[in-house]
């Protein structure tokens, strides 16, 4: 494949392939020398209360030996139920330490939702909220037979008392009962932690390269959600990867992110500060974006890693276009398209040249694509393929290569691609070809220079008359509309011309819109995209909404636009 690999011409000065014995190892034995390193630098920055790395060093190790003191041998799975705080970063290491999996699981899931995840996973452990526990565990507990241990915490639990009693008073911190579950071991947190019932010293598990470390679900955009699994290798392959790339150095960064560690972009955003000693602010509420500014404020970081629709929400909160962001250094994209309007707003804010473009998925572990870091950062482009990473574009119907400048399918192979998913063998061939590529589902153009445009997933590629309609073409164009500030396109089956479809926009207006006659505005926009776009994408219907439904880490949702629509 080497010689195929076009695209490292447009590689930074001096980037090449690295040799893979730098992966061969566990992402625990990786971290290491970090701890000894930097004891005394904090590790995060949690609502005004920092830890320091040797504080994460001794709290992560109490929380693994509390597992194996229960029984937990090298690769059970335990979840991780919780928002961004303190106690993810401490669970998620301690569990890497015991040799178990970490599976992230959203606080957002329902009862049901929860308990497939959990019992999928055959989980036997449960990090977990009082309130979840009371409100969710309780009701399906008896349906989860493999879960042996919990813990519980609370939002505030690394508060001060005044901070956590206020917290409750006014409601700002859920809370619910944790009562005695038959046959279960039953936790607190914070007492393993602080407490001196279990060690402070590293628990001797070998960890290898080959064991899982995560099971990380998709959203299940068909189907039910599937488990992927990464090994310890898969992780720190792209790890050193996107480091060597960056160029970033240890100690040297601070950072913040919108993403909940129990999404991969969130998971890997945390290993990577842990892995390069950065200290990271923790956003528990992503979509408060006065606090975000605030601690912007406080902490001036030099990385900010989001979706784009967070962005999108501090280019609207005037207090972000008013801080200073000379200290920042690149504004990382992923998980979802970015407009390239917005792309331009956030630059005028923050410094032309520091937005950062990037692609991946949960299957990859997450990052396979980037811009580079020292040469051009093409906007609407997630950049070029990584360094040990091999890329094809397949035509989704026929499976062949696509030529330069045609869309097609995003193959990829690397050493940061999934082991497979759990229990599902059935799943897992049907995403690898017989040469080893992983199908990703999301459609693109590449450039001569290398350079990859996405210009869709698969199931939201429309077909209208026969003609291909790509919905983010199209939203990219109507969003230039000045009334528009968030869209999403999608298909309606057409009754007349079985195997067509009808293009929909669902949009949401900006403020000095909001109020006018909406059938005109509909008009004019609907004027403006027969200029710009060819007749069969031009949408037939126009949806006006207050708001568009989010995924829990901030992506619109269309699976829920469908089914509203259908």
């Amino acid at each position: 494949m080497a010689e195929e690999r076009f695209w490292t011409k447009s590689y930074d000065p001096g980037l090449t392939d690295i040799d893979p014995l730098q992966w061969e190892k566990s992402y625990v034995d990786a971290v290491a020398p970090i701890f000894k390193k930097f004891p005394d630098k904090p590790a995060f920055a949690f609502m005004g209360v920092e830890v320091t790395f040797a504080e994460l060093d001794r709290f992560a190790n109490r929380f693994a030996h509390m597992l194996l003191s229960q029984g937990l041998k090298k690769g059970d799975v335990v979840g991780i139920n919780l928002p961004n705080i303190p106690e993810y970063i401490i669970a998620w290491l301690g569990i890497l330490r015991a040799g178990c999996v970490v599976s992230g699981v959203s606080p957002l899931l329902s009862a049901e939702e929860m308990k497939y995840q959990l019992k999928d996973s055959n989980a036997v452990g449960l990090v977990t909220l009082d309130a979840i526990f009371a409100a969710r565990l309780t009701k399906i507990v008896a349906a989860l037979p493999d879960l042996k241990v919990v813990a519980t915490t609370s939002v505030g639990g690394f508060l001060p008392a005044i901070k956590r009693v206020l917290g409750r008073l006014l409601k700002k911190i859920p809370q619910g009962k944790v009562t005695p579950l038959p046959g279960r071991y039953v936790v607190d947190m914070i007492k393993v932690i602080r407490g001196s019932e279990f060690s402070a010293e590293r628990p001797a598990v070998t960890v290898t390269p080959d064991d899982i470390a995560y099971i990380q679900y998709t959203g299940g955009t068909t189907g039910s959600p599937k488990g992927a699994m990464l090994t310890h290798r898969n992780a720190v392959a792209d790890l050193v990867i996107v480091r060597t790339w960056l160029n970033w150095e240890e100690g040297k960064g601070l950072a913040l992110s919108g993403f909940p560690f129990f999404h991969i972009a969130g998971l890997f955003f945390n290993a990577s500060c842990i892995y390069l000693g950065w200290t990271q602010i923790l956003i528990p509420n992503p979509r408060d974006t006065d606090h975000i500014c605030k601690e912007l404020d406080k902490y001036r970081p030099t990385a900010l890693v989001n979706v784009p629709s967070l962005f999108q929400m501090l280019i609207a909160n005037p207090r972000f276009k008013e801080l200073d962001h000379s200290r920042l250094e690149a504004c990382i994209s992923a998980a979802a398209p970015f407009p390239e309007e917005s792309q331009r707003e956030l630059e005028k804010i923050v410094g032309r040249g520091k937005l950062l473009e990037v692609y991946g998925m949960t299957e990859t572990s997450p990052l396979t694509t980037m811009n580079p870091d020292k040469r051009e950062r093409k906007l609407g482009s997630i950049g070029l393929p990584l360094l040990n990473t091999d890329i094809r574009l397949v035509d989704p119907g026929t499976g062949r290569k696509v030529a330069v400048g045609e869309p097609g399918e995003i193959c990829v192979k690397g050493p940061q691609v999934m082991a497979g998913y759990y229990n599902k063998p059935d799943e897992t061939r049907q995403v690898f070809d017989a040469d080893g590529y992983l199908h990703t589902g999301d459609v693109a153009v590449q450039d001569e220079a290398g350079y990859l445009r996405i210009v869709d997933r698969t199931k939201d590629m429309l077909i209208v008359g026969g003609f291909k309609v790509f919905s983010k073409k199209v939203e990219e164009v109507m969003v230039e509309h000045p009334a528009i500030d968030m869209i999403a396109i999608i298909g309606l089956p057409n009754p007349e011309r079985p195997g067509s479809e009808h293009v929909k926009a669902f949009v949401t207006l900006k403020p000095d819109f909001a109020s006018g006659d909406q059938e005109a505005l509909k008009a004019d926009i609907l004027k403006m995209a027969r200029e710009k776009l060819s007749p069969y994408e031009v949408p037939k219907y126009i949806d006006i909404r207050k708001e568009l439904p989010l995924t829990v880490v901030g992506k619109i949702d269309k699976k829920v636009l469908r089914k509203e629509a259908l």
